[in-house]
């Protein structure tokens, strides 16, 4: 029986249903599981000191696309709103492969890592040159962070009046049966899980509609998760209304596409009827605040959805549209553009954290993640406040006003993964050399 006590945290910021924080507190950790929380623990096996730091569950990333950490900042890209942003990459994409795939994954996954996350979900849509979602699922089990990968798709090409380049795309059945195969492969549906599988079409600008029924079909038999992109900015509405003769979360529904099961990225552009459907329905929503920003896509209505009852969680988005994958970053962001919307008082920092931890858990249906309380699993983030970042910080909440934005210590499942702000399962050296090479390669 495996035991590690992190002793002497200056606050343990629970994100219990009652919002428990508790100063100069411990956590004790058995077999992967939180054991214990409290003050004065003992224990026979590892004792990790946390003082003068601030601990709180891992954070939860809902929406990234790892492989666009090879093409931050592209020319050309960097000021188009979504269509035209897409327009740019979508030719560079073409040119991944494994290699890519499997790099840009580890690139992504560390940096998410540092910033606090211990688990991320994946939305990958497109697989040039034999490149498989397989090759994300190996890239986390080396992090060793928590992974939800989805079997993203694009099906409808450029000539069939589709977004993406016809390269791109692929057949629907093969599509449908890939789906099938990473799933009995890779899904795991018992608590605890380090894989779970979704499925995933892009959006509706790349896909058909009979593929986003007969996905929803196929994951609902398989007993697995649903993930798109909707309403992320004003084009993707227009083209909504234009193709499809509804909104958005019309054509969600019509599909199959709402439900506890579901969740969509971005969801700026929803309306009141749609929110109160997402409502209904238990549908979720990845919120991502600075891709939003990047794209001039809007400010998504956070606070109407917290209000109604919407699952609410954060993601970075890919880092093609984002730039930068720091989770903690993302929840600073979300508290400032909901108040600079609303007031000053419409989102505490302590909400925004709650988005990057419970919310997320809510998103992803892992009921076993998300706070620190007895039972719950062992995914643990150690944010050291003694600091230039944290000097003179009066409360807790200085973790999302001020900072530190890098996390001392990562734990996940109970195993550490990063310690004194060091990746502890892969060599971020050699990694960062292979893919900037790999980039150059891109650029020539």
């Amino acid at each position: 029986m495996a035991e590690t006590l992190l002793r002497g945290a200056k606050v343990v910021v629970t994100m219990d249903d009652a919002g428990t924080e508790l100063a100069s507190a411990d956590v004790l950790i058995r077999d992967g599981v939180i054991a214990a929380v409290g003050q004065g623990l003992t224990t026979t096996g590892t004792v990790h000191s946390a003082a003068g730091c601030v601990i709180t569950p891992g954070l939860i990333n809902t929406h990234h696309h790892l492989y666009q950490t090879l093409t931050r900042a592209v020319p050309g890209g960097q000021d188009a709103l979504l269509f035209g942003w897409l327009r740019t990459l979508y030719p560079i994409w073409a040119k991944f492969g494994p290699e890519e795939m499997f790099i840009s994954a580890q690139a992504g996954l560390v940096e998410l890592a540092l910033s606090g996350c211990t688990l991320s979900s994946d939305h990958l849509y497109l697989y040039p040159n034999g490149a498989r979602l397989d090759d994300t699922i190996a890239a986390a089990a080396e992090v060793g962070l928590r992974f939800h990968p989805t079997r993203g798709a694009m099906s409808i090409g450029e000539s069939d009046g589709g977004l993406p380049p016809d390269a791109l795309v692929e057949r629907e059945d093969a599509i449908l049966n890939d789906c099938i195969r990473v799933i009995d492969a890779f899904h795991d549906p018992r608590p605890g899980a380090m894989v779970r599988v979704g499925v995933a079409p892009c959006s509706p600008f790349s896909v058909s509609t009979d593929l986003m029924r007969n996905a929803a079909l196929l994951a609902r038999d398989k007993g697995v998760m649903l993930h798109t992109h909707l309403a992320e900015n004003d084009e993707d509405v227009a083209y909504s209304l234009e193709r499809f003769g509804c909104r958005p979360g019309q054509y969600a529904e019509d599909l199959g596409w709402t439900g506890p099961d579901v969740w969509h990225a971005h969801c700026v552009k929803l309306d009141a009827g749609e929110i109160d459907l997402f409502a209904r329905s238990g549908t979720g929503v990845a919120h991502c605040p600075c891709s939003n920003c990047r794209l001039g896509s809007g400010i998504a209505p956070v606070r109407a959805m917290r209000d109604a009852g919407v699952n609410v969680g954060l993601g970075v988005d890919g880092s093609a549209s984002n730039d930068s994958g720091n989770l903690i970053g993302e929840a600073r962001q979300a508290m400032l553009l909901q108040r600079v919307q609303n007031g000053a008082d419409k989102m505490s920092a302590r909400e925004a954290l709650r988005l990057a931890t419970r919310g997320g858990a809510a998103v992803l249906g892992r009921d076993d993640l998300g706070q620190i309380a007895t039972g719950k699993r062992a995914d643990l983030a150690i944010w050291d406040v003694s600091g230039i970042e944290s000097a003179g910080s009066w409360d807790a909440a200085a973790l999302v006003l001020a900072g530190p934005t890098r996390v001392r210590d990562l734990f996940v499942e109970g195993r550490q993964v990063v310690g004194n702000g060091r990746m502890l399962t892969v060599d971020t050296a050699a990694l960062t050399l292979r893919q900037n090479r790999l980039a150059r390669a891109l650029m020539d």
